[in-house]
């Protein structure tokens, strides 16, 4: 009998994770197996299949594309950091001082995924246009003389991509962080360690888990974001969400929006393999460095 059952317990496994196995088929490989042939093969205007070509995947090689992607990169990791930076304090305070308050605090973190996405960006419109919350609030401090043009700026970008990837940064790193033992930073303390001396050598390598997915929860989808930088920077700032809507959107150039899509994946893929690199190797604890 326990012969028999033995046999049928290995495709448990594969049976229980088929309908996750399906959902990569069908939403993730099938649809980069199709964008890779409609970079690579060529037809004829009436629709017959002429054969195989680089050229669209070598075309955005050129430096003007290539600008394209690496000022996409720095975006998204200029807002991972900046959301790094704000959000670590956020999220060890919710971790470790809010007490009774925290579920009222992870309530207001949770309200904005509930309100559609073009409310706030309507609402930051008022805050940083011309007569908007921001410049009346500079003028009356007599900080400047005139109003600011925030919108249509990379200032506006930046800042709107912040305020809406931060609650993607903060609630792993709250989650990493409310496994803490809060024992580890009193004995630190007893033994004469400074605080900024805890936080590199026990709270950030001990949280690296929370801050690997935090990191990656926003600079992967900041890469390609359309929507924010079309509403809030307007034509000026070109990025690769934008560059891709463009081809794709088009009649004729959808086989150059799908190398283009390609290529850019590529990149992503290289920067996100660096950026685990980096991350990995500056969480290390002290010792693991020699």
């Amino acid at each position: 009998m326990n012969i028999k059952e033995s046999r049928w317990l290995p495709p448990l496994p594969f049976f229980f994770g088929s309908p996750v196995l399906l959902w990569q088929l069908f939403f993730f490989y099938l649809p980069l197996l199709l964008l890779t042939l409609s970079s690579i093969l060529t037809f004829s205007p009436l629709g017959n299949f002429e054969g195989l070509t680089l050229d669209r995947l070598l075309l955005f090689l050129q430096p003007v594309y290539a600008k394209v992607i690496l000022s996409s990169l720095l975006l998204a990791l200029s807002n991972a950091l900046i959301c790094f930076f704000i959000g670590y304090p956020i999220a060890y305070f919710l971790a470790f001082k809010a007490k009774k308050m925290k579920p009222l605090f992870l309530f207001f973190l949770i309200v904005p995924f509930w309100i559609n996405f073009l409310l706030h960006v309507y609402a930051w419109f008022f805050v940083l246009e011309k007569e908007g919350f921001l410049n009346w609030l500079l003028l009356s401090l007599g900080i400047m003389d005139q109003p600011i043009p925030f919108l249509n700026s990379l200032f506006a970008i930046l800042l709107m991509m912040v305020y809406y990837y931060l609650p993607f940064m903060i609630l792993p790193l709250y989650s990493s962080l409310e496994q803490f033992n809060i024992q580890l930073i009193e004995a630190s303390q007893d033994l004469g360690a400074k605080g900024w001396q805890t936080l590199l050598y026990i709270l950030l390598p001990l949280s690296k888990g929370g801050i690997m997915a935090g990191f990656f929860l926003v600079f992967i989808p900041s890469f390609g974001e359309f929507a924010i930088p079309e509403l809030m920077g307007g034509d000026k700032w070109l990025f690769v969400g934008n560059v891709v809507s463009q081809y794709i959107l088009s009649e004729t150039e959808g086989a150059l929006g799908a190398a283009f899509t390609l290529v850019s994946a590529l990149a992503l893929l290289l920067a996100a393999l660096l950026l685990y690199k980096g991350l990995n190797f500056l969480l290390k604890p002290k010792g693991e460095h020699a």
